[in-house]
This record gives C-alpha cells, structure tokens and sequence, in this order.
C-alpha cells in the first residue's frame, strides 16, 4: 500500500534558506567567504530585502553563516559552529540519505541519551503520564500495521512521552531537535517492515518498556530500550547498510 504525504509549499525564506543552505554544504561557498550585500544578493535571488534578512538569521541560527554587524556575512565552518538545528538541513541536502559516518553516530547518540531517558522515566513518571502511554500503546496495537507514516509517527511520540516523562525539561528538546533526521530512518525502518512481524516485534518492545517504567524499575527499563535500539539498528542496517 502506497502512502502519500502532504505536499508542502515553501514559502519564499523557506526557499531562501534551502537554497543558500545547499550552496555551503556542497562547498560552493567556501569558509571564511563573505557573502555579497544583502542589497546585492535579495537582487540576485529576486527576493526582497527583509526576506533575504529573515532567512538569514535562520542560517546563523544554524552555526552556517555568522553575522557581524557593519562587517557583512561570512560562512561559518558548520562542524565547528553548527548546531542541532542543523540536522534536518543535512538530511534535506543529501535527499534522506544520510552517510555512514553520520547515521551511526546518530545511533550512537540515541543508545546514549534514550536509555538514560527510560531509566529517569522509570524514578520520575507521573501517574498522568502511565496513562498517556497505556493510550498511545492502544493507538499503536490499533494502527494498521501497513501505514508506515501512522506508525513513525507513533513511534516518534512514545520515545518523545520517555523524555517527557524522564523529569528533565532538555531531553525531550534535544529529542523534537533531531525529529527529520530520526523519522527518516524509522519511516524507512516501517516502510521496510510494514505488514511483517518485526513491527510487531517493535511494539512488545514498547509494552515491556512501559511495564518497567509503571514498575519503577529503572534499571530494567534502561536495558529493556538498549535491546530496543539495537534491535531497530540491526534490521535498519538491511534498509540502509551502516559500514
């Protein structure tokens, strides 16, 4: 079964930034380059000025471009500068595709963070919070198990509740800070193993997850989502090969 997502139309600082971004992450423009005024450049992009500016400031946001005042924008060496808003933007240029390197350190960074997020859900949920898993859990056993895009999307929403429920006001900011980048690869994860017993699989992960959390077992739920992740690299792996 085919599913198709919204279309979504850029507005033109939306078109600004992509175009702008694809410029300095190919390296067309250099480090250290300063960019033409903002005069100069709406000019060239047919765009006017205060769209130009507002795109601008989106692209400093993102460690791309740094901005000094009376001095003009120069382009910044995003390793160095960038931050997690940036994420989305290198998974756009590259059109979801993200290379080796990069998808295994973000499956690094999740092993990391997430089993801490699960073993803090487990000492610091609220009863409030119990009873918003236990209905997500009956949307995701209710789901078609066909509709990959139904099921990313609640998938994303259970380890998003785990930070929400880990007590720590930053978790679930870093978590939303790299949503593109994280539901690629599970929407490519589902599409992949829609219909098939690994989405079930998937899903007795979550119960077994919850059940440590309402327990208060912290330990068992920080084990219970490292088997967890692991398991998704492991069938990720035959949908993207991570070397």
């Amino acid at each position: 079964m085919v599913s198709f997502e919204p279309l979504k139309v850029q507005s033109l600082k939306e078109s600004c930034v992509r175009r702008l971004e694809g410029l300095i992450l190919s390296g067309e423009l250099k480090i250290g380059e300063r960019l033409p005024s903002e005069r100069e450049l709406a000019s060239r992009l047919n765009i006017s000025r205060p769209v130009l500016h507002e795109a601008l400031v989106d692209l400093n946001a993102k460690g791309l471009v740094r901005i000094l005042p009376r001095r003009g924008v120069f382009i910044n060496d995003y390793r160095r500068e960038g931050s997690l808003t940036l994420l989305s933007s290198l998974l756009n240029f590259q059109n979801g595709q993200l290379d080796p390197l990069f998808q295994q350190s973000l499956m690094d960074m999740r092993l990391t963070l997430e089993c801490e997020t699960a073993r803090l859900a487990a000492l610091n949920r609220t009863p409030e919070q119990i009873e918003e898993f236990h209905a997500l859990l009956k949307q995701e056993a209710a789901a078609d198990h066909c509709d990959a895009a139904r099921l990313t999307e609640l998938d994303f929403t259970f380890h998003h509740l785990v930070a929400i429920a880990s007590g720590n006001v930053l978790y679930p900011l870093v978590i939303n800070s790299f949503r593109g980048v994280y539901t690629s690869l599970t929407s490519a994860f589902f599409r992949h193993y829609c219909g098939t017993p690994v989405v079930n699989e998937v899903l007795d992960y979550h119960c077994k997850l919850l059940a440590a959390i309402e327990a208060r077992d912290s330990q068992l739920a920080g084990a219970v989502m490292a088997e967890m992740l692991k398991h998704g690299e492991h069938y990720l792996k035959a949908v993207t090969p991570i070397s």
